[in-house]
């Protein structure tokens, strides 16, 4: 706004109109400044003639950061860098943000200076303010901006600067060595990584490492890799700085399970003989054992004192620690358990009274192979029927209709030995005794412990009729002694008394 002493009007220019942005250059007539205007200029409002007036143009500061280096040291303040604002009107002030937050001057840690410098020539400010910071470890990657404000036509404006970063250099103060493993638990055949890092910035970028029974240290990059360990792996490791100024230690433990099974393999023994077995195992910890047979895991540890057929089969020792995971040990013990044939014949007669049923019982293994063999007149009325092999045990057998007496023979042989047992049987007419079939392993050990009972009861009975006859043999022995002092006692009584009685007859 500009008064002429020709007219005394109010020149009003639109604020649109006024405003020129950037660095747009109106005609300049000789000896004006390029906030003078032509007759040309538009936006003469109120006026009825032209006259010469004073058009004010604002031009934008562009503020940016000026970094003096890229990092700093944690020393005293120092020369962070600039803010400058080249080249605008009209003049603003500068202020300092870091992540977000004004700069407010602190002595020995912020100090900050502003300088402003006008051009005559074209009388645009240019705005320098330099930043002088201690910084911390925490300033490390923390961003500068500076904004500078100035007022316009519309009033108070603001313009940012675009961030920069600059890194904080610090030493080493702390040295740490970590166990990187595919499992928390490290077990015989992992692989293992060490890693050593320093807390400085830079960190650094080699390390000495230290594995058990060696004196010299490692030198390598931050990791030192170990494949497939055993345990004797287990130990103390150690990584420090390459000045071995800074070490840190850790402790790994390579764990592992050894199991030993006693026999193992596929073992053939004889019925009836004893096969001590044995399980054991060494750990780095408590480990728990169990066994299997046949897919079904046992109750107890086997124990074989006399063999049997049902003792055959497939047996797992299996061990594992619970805590390692994958850490597990199994052996096998495949038994076989052979025996000649034994034979055992049954006959008994049908329901129908019109045939009889043979039956041969055989145990052995191999399973022997059984034939049969009559002696004498009469037919086979059915081939022969085998019942299921089951722990070494198997039943053969054929129904008949004897017209007379005839000897059947069962035939059993297997790779070790050839057994021949016969039995007679009667004609269908003649009434005979049938032998029952052979119970149950089952039937057999009930039958076996009430035989027991039943002669442990009678023991018992025996012991305490004789200790009852002692008793009373030793009883009528002393009765007698006591019969016989009595009757002495009673005898002096009666001499005792005759004497006295002649006594007083003599002195009458």
């Amino acid at each position: 706004m500009l008064r002429t002493p020709e007219l005394h009007a109010i020149l009003q220019v639109r604020s649109h109109e006024s405003r020129v942005k950037g660095q747009e250059h109106l005609p300049r007539p000789a000896g004006h400044t390029p906030f003078d205007a032509a007759q040309n200029t538009v936006g003469l409002l109120g006026c009825k003639r032209t006259l010469p007036a004073h058009v004010h143009v604002f031009i934008n500061p562009h503020p940016q950061v000026l970094l003096h280096r890229a990092a700093l040291n944690l020393l005293p303040t120092q020369s962070l860098g600039e803010c400058i604002a080249r080249d605008s009107y009209p003049e603003g002030n500068v202020t300092w943000y870091k992540n977000g937050r004004v700069l407010q001057p602190m002595e020995e840690v912020v100090v900050i200076n502003l300088q402003k410098i006008v051009d005559k020539s074209t009388e645009l400010f240019t705005m320098t303010s330099s930043l002088q910071y201690k910084p911390t470890k925490e300033d490390a990657n923390a961003k500068f901006t500076c904004i500078v404000t100035y007022y316009g036509p519309s009033g108070q404006k603001t313009i940012q600067s675009e961030p920069v970063v600059f890194d904080v250099h610090y030493p080493t103060e702390k040295v740490t060595i970590q166990v990187l493993s595919q499992s928390s638990m490290v077990k015989e055949g992992d692989n293992i990584t060490l890693k050593c890092s320093g807390n400085g910035n830079p960190p650094p970028q080699e390390f000495l490492f230290y594995i058990p029974g060696e004196t010299e240290g490692i030198r390598s990059l931050d990791t030192y890799v170990m494949t497939d360990v055993r345990r004797n792996a287990t130990g103390e490791y150690k990584c420090a700085l390459t000045d071995k100024s800074m070490m840190d230690s850790t402790t790994i433990t390579v764990h592992y399970l050894d199991l030993q099974l006693t026999p193992s393999g596929e073992v053939t023994k004889q019925i009836g003989e004893a096969l001590p077995v044995s399980c054991t195992i060494s750990s780095s910890r408590n480990a728990t054992v169990f066994w299997i047979k046949d897919n079904t895991r046992m109750q107890t540890t086997p124990s074989f004192s006399s063999l049997q057929y049902q003792d055959a089969g497939n047996y797992i020792c299996e061990t594992t620690l619970q805590e390692v995971e994958g850490l597990k040990k199994r052996k096998t013990l495949k038994l076989i358990v052979e025996g000649k044939p034994q034979i055992k014949m049954t006959k008994k007669t049908n329901t129908n009274k019109m045939s009889k049923t043979i039956v041969c019982h055989v145990e052995g293994f191999p399973k022997p192979a059984v034939q049969w063999t009559v002696t004498g007149t009469g037919s086979i009325i059915n081939k022969t029927e085998e019942t299921k092999y089951v722990n070494g045990k198997f039943s053969s057998k054929i129904v008949i209709a004897p017209e007379e007496n005839v000897t059947l023979t069962c035939i059993a042989e297997n790779e070790l030995e050839r057994t021949v047992t016969s039995l007679n049987v009667s004609a269908i007419n003649i009434p005979e005794y049938d032998e029952p079939e052979d119970r149950n392993d089952d039937n057999s050990e009930k039958v076996n412990d009430q035989a027991k009972l039943i002669v442990g009861i009678v023991v018992g009975l025996l012991l305490a009729a004789l200790v009852a006859g002692i008793v009373y043999w030793l009883y009528v022995k002393k009765s007698k002694t006591a019969s016989k002092h009595v009757d002495k006692d009673l005898g002096n009584i009666e001499e005792n008394k005759k004497l006295e009685e002649n006594n007083h007859k003599s002195e009458t």
